[in-house]
């Protein structure tokens, strides 16, 4: 017994130092702060626009007084992680990072220090970006103004908090390979795909997880829960009531607002007002024809004509049912969510176009209902007022049940009230008459 237990020892030590040598990466030793001078405007201009679709302020800001500093949480499953500081101060940033180091940490998840990263920074698509935009995010981000701020520690539950064995979950999960073209695809599509699949990192959000954090890669764009917010499926079996176009694709991205299909809240709000505003046009547009492949983008004139009939359907069973939550909605919000069916209007969206209505989960609609929409959120100076205030959790849930009544036909979301409760103790936005 005595030499299997040493044998077991033996070969748990071999293991273990095989780990340690597969994961271990060295350091990139530290640099002087770059000048700025070293990088062209050009550069630093193109890496501006590239930051905004990778959407890095929104992650690495936690504050607008130190923008890039870090310091978001970021809830997971296994703890919670504080995105770190990438403002380029040489104490708490990246200001020693070299070009090698900065590049190092995009394409294989490994910092300057030779320490893996938790794959919530999405290194799986960074992996794919070219090396002339790495060089000049890189130029852009280390000529920005210089933020001394050290985010909160990382509470990650045992033994998730290991960054070594971060090596083992790239063997599983992590493809490193480069980006290539398509062939047979326009340059449209495959521009829109580079930027979908990389620097944009769509699928990271708008795909679920396996049980280990890793995207599922079988079921990509297929929906997933997002800081709270349901991501949308964005492949051809979406849910929203009509089929995205080209031409409605492009105005969401562009304006944050879709005459057939609503507006952008919560974390997509940020994508394309702090970060695609940044992008070129013509980018825009190749990112419409890439996701519109994916969803299977239909004709104009038919969205049109089905968007007709839904609402035409709407305001009949909207004019017919006199329930508790029909009477809130003809008090509260049919005076901006009511359209002429013959011209749906993007300011004031149509329910029986809007996807928070059809999706399986009604945590979207809950949080408009209760925070509303900002002026930042949306279309850019177009609120929302919140009801969190006026309507307790019951009424809430009966104007959601209205809604899911008569502007469509999926089934009835469950337990309403209860879920309502939870994300307004979630929210911190509480009713004074709620006493449910």
């Amino acid at each position: 017994m005595k030499r299997v237990l040493t044998v077991i020892v033996g070969v748990g030590v071999l293991v273990l130092g095989g780990m340690i040598i597969y994961a271990w990466e060295p350091a990139i030793p530290k640099v002087p702060l770059p000048e700025a001078s070293r990088f062209s405007q050009a550069q630093i201009s193109r890496g501006k626009m590239l930051a905004g679709i990778g959407n890095c302020s929104t992650c690495h800001t936690n504050e607008a007084s130190r923008p890039n500093a870090g310091g978001l949480s970021i809830p997971t499953p296994f703890g919670t992680l504080y995105t770190p500081n990438i403002a380029p101060d040489p104490q708490t940033g990246i200001g020693h990072w070299s070009e090698a180091a900065f590049i190092r940490a995009m394409r294989e998840g490994v910092d300057r220090e030779g320490e893996h990263l938790f794959p919530a920074f999405p290194y799986t698509h960074f992996t794919k970006v070219k090396d002339e935009d790495l060089t000049a995010l890189y130029a852009y981000l280390i000529t920005h103004k210089p933020v001394e701020y050290e985010p909160p520690a990382n509470t990650l539950r045992f033994p998730y908090n290991i960054r070594m064995l971060q090596a083992g979950w790239k063997v599983l999960f992590f493809d490193d390979s480069p980006w290539k073209d398509v062939d047979g695809k326009s340059d449209a599509w495959n521009r829109g795909a580079y930027l979908a699949e990389g620097l944009g990192h769509c699928a990271a959000c708008h795909s679920p997880r396996n049980q280990f954090g890793a995207e599922q890669t079988d079921a990509s764009y297929a929906g997933a829960m997002v800081d709270q917010w349901y991501a949308p499926a964005l492949d051809k079996q979406h849910e929203a009531p009509v089929d995205w176009t080209m031409d409605e694709s492009f105005d969401y991205l562009r304006t944050g607002g879709s005459a057939l299909h609503g507006v952008a809240v919560g974390s997509m709000a940020d994508v394309v007002h702090a970060g695609l505003a940044w992008a070129s046009g013509q980018d825009i547009e190749a990112l419409a024809t890439y996701l519109g492949e994916i969803g299977g983008a239909g004709s104009t004139s038919e969205a049109m004509q089905k968007a007709k009939t839904l609402i035409s359907k709407a305001h009949r069973e909207t004019d017919a049912d006199m329930t508790h939550g029909g009477r809130i909605f003809a008090a509260a919000c049919v005076a901006c969510h009511y359209n002429d069916s013959r011209r749906p209007n993007t300011i004031r969206p149509d329910l029986a176009l809007n996807s928070t209505v059809t999706l399986k989960s009604p945590d979207n609609l809950i949080r408009v209902v209760l925070d509303g929409v900002s002026v930042k959120g949306g279309l850019p100076g177009v609120m929302m007022p919140g009801f969190g205030h006026a309507l307790n959790d019951n009424d809430i849930a009966d104007l959601l049940a209205f809604l899911r009544r008569t502007h469509n036909n999926e089934p009835p979301w469950p337990n309403l009230a209860q879920r309502v409760a939870q994300l307004r103790n979630e929210t911190n936005v509480n009713s004074d008459d709620a006493t449910e």
